[in-house]
């Protein structure tokens, strides 16, 4: 089964926060309420700077991906 790089979810019991899950490596959660991060798993082969750097684009591309859908909900 091929999975999308990034799932939008909602949960009833955070009706104010919007999250973002990231499955390619790094796997992660984004909460755009707020731009809290909680990895899935630890990013073994990457060292604080790398993770730091490459966690920037996916946030950025998180944002980007979570304004297009809701772009394509209000159509």
């Amino acid at each position: 089964m091929e999975l999308p790089k990034f799932l939008l979810g909602d949960n009833t019991d955070f009706p104010e926060d919007i999250f973002i899950i990231h499955l390619d490596y790094p796997r992660f959660i984004i909460n755009l309420k707020d731009d809290e991060v909680e990895f899935m798993e630890e990013a073994e082969d990457l060292d604080e700077a790398e993770l730091n750097a490459e966690m920037e684009g996916l946030i950025v591309l998180a944002n980007e991906f979570y304004d297009r859908e809701i772009g394509r909900y209000e159509e």
